[in-house]
């Protein structure tokens, strides 16, 4: 589908988000490992979740949906009934990585698949450590999807020092050690996002250069009622949207404030944006308040290599931000990108260059200054829902006519995008 995107003068009002991906992909997993019923409110109802609950309900799960939360009969401790299809990931990495952690465990074979993207995207990094707690896998040659995950005999606990900065390998190996009477450890040099470590409530000890997290069979989750925040990711748009427009203010309420996604904020406020947060509260481990955020004038800063990680999938519209501030933008120490939904660095890359500004692509990242030159422009999502939406809120800052292919793609995590706006434009 091509959409076409209207300029807007300015946004204003409140906005609530739908439910952080991130948390809810993780409150189903551990629903359903619970044995009984446990409540997800504001959960994300977006096509990367449904894929998780999907994937539940072919293991034995009984999962009913209900406007803005879901109630999920859990299985209990090797509880799950052998799948009697193949479990469908869909495109969500997500629920690959996590999910092959926990079937590693299970007594019973199942073959894991994805749709075209998430079989070009690297599963290596988690058959490694995996294959290293004992846990069988037969795969493609080049370690992609589809997978076999065979039964688990001898799965055993270790210790592992992650290699790169990945929430979804560190879960992976920690929901495969939830199965375990002996502890599991994992090293981190880089923090990544911590929502597994928050929900399970597992123990952390940090120390120079890194932390430590622990994990075995007594952090096995038990039934109960997960409250998720509003999507920092999903919110970055907004965010940048009325810090652009001129005479804006718009206050988005609930968002996730988790120490290892909030970059974004800390980021665009060292580039002059006013960001003010208020009502501060915790819930399930997780940390959540209100933003305001009013128009701004930005300048363009070096942005630290260890926050990279923290902003991974905020750089697409941070990059948007960076465009209409001064001074040139510049993106490095990001190959990570390349492995998304799409190839980022290239999305980005060649969706700028329609724009005639000067574009700079290196391996980790990419560089760009001029001014935008031309009548019509149109945009490439890639099939990536952050590639659309970033280009979805330069399209309505923009005054020559837009539109974006394959603009579908958004309701990976935010079906109601185009709505959303619509509300708050003044």
């Amino acid at each position: 589908m091509i959409q076409q995107i209207d300029k807007i003068e300015k946004v204003g009002g409140t906005i609530i988000l739908p439910g952080d991906k991130s948390i809810s992909h993780r409150a189903v997993m551990f629903s359903a490992l619970a044995k009984g019923k446990s409540v997800i409110h504001n959960y994300l109802d977006s096509a990367d979740v449904n894929s998780t609950i999907n994937c539940f309900e072919n293991l034995g799960c009984t999962i009913y949906k209900t406007k803005n939360r879901i109630e999920v009969e859990g299985k209990g401790l090797f509880n799950f009934l052998p799948p009697t299809e193949l479990l469908d990931a869909g495109n969500s990495g997500t629920t690959a990585r996590l999910i092959s952690g926990i079937l590693s465990a299970q007594k019973f074979q199942s073959i894991l698949v994805g749709d075209n993207s998430l079989s070009k995207r690297p599963m290596k990094r988690i058959i490694e450590p995996l294959s290293l707690m004992n846990a069988k896998f037969e795969h493609s040659g080049n370690f992609t999807l589809p997978l076999t995950i065979l039964p688990s005999n001898n799965l055993k606990a270790i210790e592992y020092k992650l290699p790169v900065a990945s929430a979804q390998v560190k879960s992976a190996i920690l929901l495969a050690g939830l199965h375990l009477n002996d502890q599991t450890v994992i090293i981190e040099n880089v923090p990544t996002r911590n929502h597994t470590e928050n929900l399970l409530g597992l123990k952390v000890e940090e120390f120079e250069g890194g932390r430590k997290i622990f994990v075995s069979k007594s952090n096995y989750p038990v039934p109960q009622e997960y409250n998720v925040p509003s999507d920092i990711s999903t919110a970055a748009f907004f965010i940048v949207l009325a810090l652009l427009l001129k005479n804006s203010e718009l206050r988005l309420n609930n968002i996730l404030l988790n120490e290892t996604r909030d970059g974004i904020l800390k980021i665009l406020k060292m580039m002059g944006g006013k960001i003010e947060i208020e009502n501060i509260k915790t819930q399930n481990g997780e940390k959540s308040g209100d933003l305001i955020v009013r128009s701004s004038v930005l300048k363009n800063v070096s942005i630290p290599k260890e926050i990279i990680p923290n902003i991974i999938d905020e750089i697409p519209i941070l990059s948007i931000a960076g465009l209409f501030a001064e001074g040139e933008f510049e993106i490095i120490n990001a190959k990570e990108l390349r492995f998304k939904e799409s190839d980022r660095i290239r999305a980005m890359c060649e969706n700028f260059k329609l724009l005639g500004l000067d574009v700079v692509e290196n391996e980790d990242g990419y560089k760009l200054s001029g001014n935008i030159n031309g009548n019509d422009f149109l945009f490439d999502s890639y099939g990536d829902h952050r590639i659309a939406m970033s280009f979805g809120v330069l399209s309505v800052l923009l005054e020559q006519r837009t539109a974006i292919k394959d603009f579908e793609c958004v309701a990976i995590s935010n079906p109601g995008f185009l709505e959303q706006i619509k509300t708050i434009a003044i």
